[in-house]
């Protein structure tokens, strides 16, 4: 069972040279930064993080084929390879951050995620490309340099049963972010099993990763209050695609989020924050991990019995306390975490 952990680029890059720091001293495996919107740059942001940590694995949680090309993204993972030391693994989603400002409509989307896979790693292998697909170009190019490494994981986020189909037929693992229910899981690891299937690859040959907003404290419910207002923009925002939110009473009155539908993305939890009083606990554990140390633990637990490999915690600051406080204890938990899970 892995623990990995998220950041975005919201804080100077010495900042997050030392959470990523903290998260190597307290046994997290892997440390992603967010390619979203126009925070810090996220492959800068990745090198530095790279010199300062000497075991985790590092890489964008979650670049796209649309506002950078495949064949840039694959030249961007190579040469932070180089600089970890082989440490390097690429996060690939559809995107939707940001692109309002840069006119960018994606289209086909879960075609574009097997195409862009297909590229970066042919270029890896050192070969000359040229593909015409549905929707990644590319004429006769090649990399000027040999990556360290032909064969880089590759971790395609979805939350849509297409996209999380193209992880099962061609990527390493699989990402679905706010996936905290159990029924959630193993509706995810379905989809993905069917995309291997398909592929003719083995239903387990892919890393399911659940991505999730988290807090810890010795209140379990003030910790549940520090993630609520994500998930309010997690439901106000119509957008999260969960295959039971309807058998889990999830979805809210079209009426409370008629007022929201067009809030811009970079408004972040503001416009959805009238729904709190709709928000209950249930909401929370279904989207989120938060409690106390033990709820967190036994949370962990339930979606390692439903299919979950990894889970990648953004984490959020308690009450009176920093967000590294979050990730120390995280670290505390998982060493029993990972003995239970076997």
């Amino acid at each position: 069972m892995r623990l990995e952990l998220l950041m975005l680029g919201d804080r100077p890059a010495a900042q997050l040279a030392e959470r990523a720091r903290l998260a190597e001293m307290c046994g997290f495996d892997a440390v992603w930064v967010a390619d979203e919107r126009f925070y810090r740059e996220v492959y800068a942001v990745l090198a530095r993080l790279a010199l300062a940590t000497r075991r985790v694995e590092l890489g964008p949680c979650v670049t796209d084929p649309f506002s950078r090309h495949p064949a840039l993204t694959a030249m961007a993972i190579a040469t932070l390879d180089e600089i970890a030391d082989g440490r390097a693994m690429l996060g690939l989603g559809a995107g939707v951050s940001g692109f309002a400002e840069l006119g960018i409509r994606p289209t086909k989307a879960p075609r574009a995620m097997r195409e862009a896979v297909t590229l970066v790693r042919a270029l890896w292998r050192g070969e000359r490309v040229d593909v015409a697909g549905e929707a990644v170009s590319f004429r006769g190019g090649r990399l000027d340099f040999a990556p360290i490494r032909s064969e880089i994981p590759v971790h395609i986020a979805s939350n849509g049963r297409l996209g999380q189909r193209a992880a099962g037929a061609v990527a390493d693992g699989a990402i679905m972010e706010a996936c905290g229910a159990a029924a959630e899981a193993a509706a995810f690891r379905a989809e993905v099993e069917r995309g291997a299937a398909a592929a003719e690859r083995h239903p387990r040959a892919v890393r399911l990763t659940a991505r999730l907003n988290a807090c810890i404290a010795a209140d379990g419910s003030r910790a549940r209050d520090v993630v609520r207002p994500s998930v309010a923009r997690y439901l106000g925002r119509g957008t999260l695609r969960l295959a039971t939110a309807a058998a889990q009473g999830l979805t809210m009155p079209p009426a409370a989020t008629a007022a929201m539908a067009n809030a811009p993305y970079a408004d972040g939890v503001k416009p959805y924050l009238p729904l709190l009083p709709l928000i209950g606990d249930r909401h929370v554990d279904a989207l989120t991990l938060a409690g106390t140390k033990e709820e967190v633990a036994a949370h962990v637990l339930a979606l390692r019995r439903a299919g979950i490999d990894t889970v990648m915690i953004r984490p959020l600051a308690g009450e009176g306390a920093a967000v590294a406080d979050t990730i120390a204890a995280f670290g505390e938990i998982w060493p029993s975490i990972r003995e239970a899970a076997g």
